[in-house]
């Protein structure tokens, strides 16, 4: 599932970016909330994750990079947009627009990587959830209109019997949820206009929301509202034409989420897959179909997530990825707005893999998994192939030990150890040190491995803009541009090596975690590395427990182009 929190929080009571003092700067205009991710814990106190000190470390070594492929496993990539061209991955044994597959990789003109979730009729934007498909495809096996076939099939299927009511208890809270945020964001919308009416006139300031006098329940509610608008300074003290702008947009992305939730993705009826991809969803075995429309209907997310990795200044343009010297960006289209399928994913980890990504960043994740195997053995294979797995631990704010989230790398929850050594699994820190996890953040001591920055950050979005959003989505990404950095300097770690390297030199806090429990509720306890990765340090640790200098580098030979003759092309980016 597409994981992006939203930045309308005016039901839990506080403004996006509310600050604690009157001075605050408009966060579109804070350059340094804008890299903050990027400092130095020992020098700023704020846990960022070094990157600057890192390349100066390596440098100062006498390495230079090798450029390493990263694989953004996501909703799509706009790969024109000015920070992200430049380090973009282009198949080197694919001549564009020519409509053949001229490296014979089964998939035709790859310029920037495969999407898994189009065909020749379109692409997928909304699909539903995983719960949603699991409810219906067992719904009339388990509880059809015969109790004693019911029973029988439930001891014939007790796996999946369990998932199934797993699912369905899933399916019922969260379409009720989806139903009441749709109703309570439509009903804010409908009364802008009137709640910019309250101030009459007078700018957005907490004194004059203070002057207002409801006169009914709609209007009492339209103030609080503007209470809770008036403490952020990107707005307060705009004028009521700004706010209604700004309320405007909050509301649009809160229904943008509601909306498909409460109409579609929890709705038994609604599946386009078949009509849209156009494959057997149900062969596994399966792995030729999609097409090539790298950003799909709505790359918001990946576009984040690949900026976060390999975004680099350009223009009046301050942000930077970490992997801003290493990164190259094969964008491999995944995730719907809705859950990602089982086979998409496992097709594109090989995809990746087969493709020449060393690093494969994993954004993503669902309460339930009917074709994990698939996906495990897809990890294997990563595994086999020296890539490294970097994946969001998931944004419900749970153990996930006590709530797996798929895809996960252990096969049960008691298992002492992964079943893969090649997989970093990555909570969200914030900015400030009393709340350093992040409040949306899963956590677990055994299960996710490192926090990094996943609050506030800045990084790409579609039509050449940016955007600041929030989620172990943007995490992950910290992570996967982090490795990227050391792979890349170091070419002769294996992925066990650099997962080490950021563990044990992360930045531990003993802060309060705010964990839903009194047990072990400290930040150094709820991951493997009690801490932010610190990339310099990790840099260092790497650099004297492992790196030989010298040590060749086996790679695999291209695949030969089976055109030999150069033509001039137009660039393959197309947009839905």
């Amino acid at each position: 599932m597409k994981k992006i929190l939203i930045a309308a929080a005016f039901l839990s009571g506080v403004a996006s970016f509310a600050q604690s003092t009157d001075v605050a700067l408009d966060p579109m205009k804070d350059k340094d909330l804008m890299t903050w991710y990027h400092k130095d814990f020992s020098s700023s106190n704020t846990y960022g994750v070094n990157t600057q000190n890192a390349y100066k470390y390596l440098e100062s070594k006498g390495l230079k990079p090798k450029p390493v492929i990263v694989g953004v496993l996501d909703s799509g990539v706009e790969v024109d947009h000015p920070g992200l061209i430049k380090n973009m991955w282009k198949n080197p044994n694919e001549v564009p627009n020519n409509g053949k597959d001229d490296d014979g990789n089964g998939y035709v003109d790859d310029i920037y990587g495969w999407n898994f979730i189009g065909g020749k009729n379109g692409d997928i934007d909304i699909d539903n959830m995983e719960v949603t498909r699991v409810v219906k495809k067992y719904q009339s096996l388990f509880e059809g209109p015969n109790s004693a076939t019911n029973k029988a099939n439930q001891a014939k299927m007790p796996e999946e019997f369990a998932m199934y009511m797993k699912s369905k208890e899933i399916f019922t809270k969260k379409s009720i949820e989806a139903k009441q945020g749709y109703e309570t964001y439509s009903r804010i919308q409908k009364m802008i206009p009137d709640m910019v009416k309250l101030l009459n006139g007078q700018n957005l300031t907490p004194e004059a929301v203070a002057a207002i006098r409801p006169t009914t329940q709609e209007q009492a509610m339209a103030a609080s509202v503007l209470g809770q608008v008036a403490q952020d300074p990107s707005v307060k003290g705009k004028s009521p034409a700004d706010v209604q702008k700004f309320l405007e947009a909050q509301m649009k992305e809160a229904l943008d989420y509601y909306t498909p939730q409460a109409t579609q993705q929890y709705n038994l009826d609604f599946d386009p897959r078949a009509s849209v991809v156009g494959d057997n969803y149900e062969d596994y075995t399966q792995k030729y179909y999609g097409n090539n429309h790298y950003e799909g209907p709505d790359a918001q997310h990946g576009t984040h997530v690949a900026g976060i990795i390999a975004g680099y200044p350009q223009g009046s343009e301050t942000q930077y990825g970490v992997g801003y010297k290493t990164a190259k960006i094969m964008t491999v289209r995944t995730v719907p707005n809705g859950d990602e399928r089982d086979k998409d994913v496992a097709n594109a980890i090989r995809y990746a893999v087969d493709n020449g990504a060393k690093i494969l960043n994993m954004s993503f994740g669902k309460p339930v998994s009917p074709g994990k195997t698939v996906v495990w053995d897809a990890f294997k294979y990563a595994q086999d192939k020296g890539v490294l797995l970097v994946k969001a631990a998931g944004n419900e704010n749970e153990n996930i030990a006590e709530n797996v989230y798929y895809p996960t790398n252990f096969k049960e929850v008691t298992d002492a150890k992964p079943f893969i050594n090649n997989m970093l699994v990555v909570g969200a820190s914030t900015n400030n040190n009393e709340f350093l996890r992040a409040d949306f953040s899963n956590y677990n001591q055994k299960m996710v491995n490192v926090f990094a920055p996943g609050d506030k950050i800045y990084s790409t979005v579609p039509d050449g803009k940016y955007e600041y959003l929030q989620g172990t989505s943007m995490a992950s990404p910290v992570v996967a541009g982090a490795a990227s950095v050391l792979w890349a300097y170091m070419p002769n770690l294996k992925p066990q090596q650099i997962i080490e390297a950021l563990v044990k030199t992360s930045n531990k806090s003993s802060v309060n975690a705010m964990i839903n429990s009194n047990t072990n509720n400290r930040f150094d306890l709820i991951s493997e590395a009690g801490g932010v990765i610190d990339l310099r340090k990790a840099a260092e640790y790497a650099f004297t427990n492992f790196y030989k200098a010298g040590t060749p580098v086996p790679t695999a030979k291209p695949k030969a182009v089976k055109k030999t003759t150069k033509k001039t092309v137009k660039k393959t980016v197309r947009r839905n």
